[in-house]
């Protein structure tokens, strides 16, 4: 099993973005060191909390990073011209030396696609065409392209990816069936949201695998889901940590629009919610009780996990106390799978 650090690269309201880049760099510096294979970070538009957009900060952090991938989660790709897409991506992975992981989702809050004046109902049209368009450009050969939404008569790439066909796609996907079948026909692998209980989570991953082989594509080569994740010697205080801060966050998030009807998304509608999906999903726990969490997704074929040890207003220290647990008591149980 392999793991994955998600940094927090949107901040509370009224920090300076600025002022936290240093923790950032020291942050992914211990990533480093602690066995993790990739950082993350996510992207949202006209929000409520301060933003750094993912690309110039993946370039920034390259240095710090070492041999880790830097990927994100996610890239709202329906609201960008593939062409631009393509190029800035291609972009990053020259300057990550071929570490580069495109993590595309298709957005969902209402107020980024008026702003860009495109409908929410072109959302899906405008993501799959893009995935089709960016993979042909990033082959580096001549491309013609005509679809819906782009056009493109016999142009290619000013810059090929480092990596052979571009970066890996990572799609992120709504988890109920709709997205899971999307994630196995356009991506190289699935991350699975946080919130999705162990038993939701093997109902998803049979949809998943059932598309990939209607579709010809074979098994995946990594079954990635996302956790949060905060430690402690004392479970009780791990779990009133992490449901304070991720509750936080939560709260931000539901003043925008739900990214579906579905009950998939019922962690946003109140504080009992979000405290039972963190019992049910996160782990909050001790480094003992995260082991057992850890093996029993293993157990169920997950081979990738995207862990996020800060939300909102939890103090960076306290994710150097969690990533030094992860590090000394946790990692090591995996060894012999990485």
């Amino acid at each position: 099993m392999k793991f994955g650090l998600a940094i927090m690269n949107d901040f509370p309201p009224g920090a300076v973005a600025a002022d936290r880049v240093a923790q950032l760099r020291e942050q992914v510096r211990a990533a480093a060191q602690s066995g993790i294979d990739s950082v993350w970070v996510l992207q949202h538009y006209l929000g409520n909390m301060p933003t750094l957009q993912p690309l110039p900060l993946l370039s920034a952090l390259a240095a710090d990073a070492g041999d880790m991938r830097l990927g994100t989660n996610m890239f709202i790709l329906p609201l960008r011209h593939p062409v631009g897409v393509a190029e800035e991506f291609a972009t990053l992975d020259h300057l990550t030396g071929g570490r580069a992981v495109a993590g595309f989702g298709m957005g969902y809050r209402e107020n980024e696609f008026a702003a860009f004046g495109i409908g929410m109902d072109q959302r899906v049209g405008r993501f799959e065409e893009s995935v089709e368009l960016v993979r042909q450009l990033w082959t580096g050969r001549p491309t013609s392209y005509h679809g819906k939404y782009f056009t493109l008569d016999e142009q290619q790439i000013s810059l090929p990816p480092v990596q052979p066909g571009g970066p890996p796609i990572w799609i992120g996907a709504g988890p109920h069936r709709t997205g899971a079948r999307r994630a196995a026909r356009l991506g190289d692998a699935w991350i699975i949201p946080p919130h999705v209980t162990p038993e939701r989570l093997q109902v998803l991953l049979g949809h998943y695998r059932d598309e990939r082989e209607l579709a010809g594509r074979g098994q995946a080569s990594d079954l990635v889901v996302r956790r949060e994740l905060v430690l402690d010697d004392d479970p009780e205080r791990a779990r009133s940590t992490g449901v304070a801060a991720r509750g936080a966050l939560t709260r931000k998030y539901a003043e925008f629009n739900a990214p579906d009807g579905t009950a998939s998304y019922q962690h946003l509608a109140s504080d009992a919610a979000a405290a039972e999906t963190a019992d049910q999903s996160y782990l909050f726990t001790d480094p003992p009780g995260a082991v057992a969490a850890l093996r029993a997704l293993a157990e169920a074929g997950i081979t990738y996990v995207v862990l996020r040890m800060q939300w909102y207003d939890l103090p960076h220290e306290r994710l150097l106390q969690t990533l030094t647990m992860f590090r000394e008591q946790v990692r090591p149980a995996f060894q012999e799978t990485s």
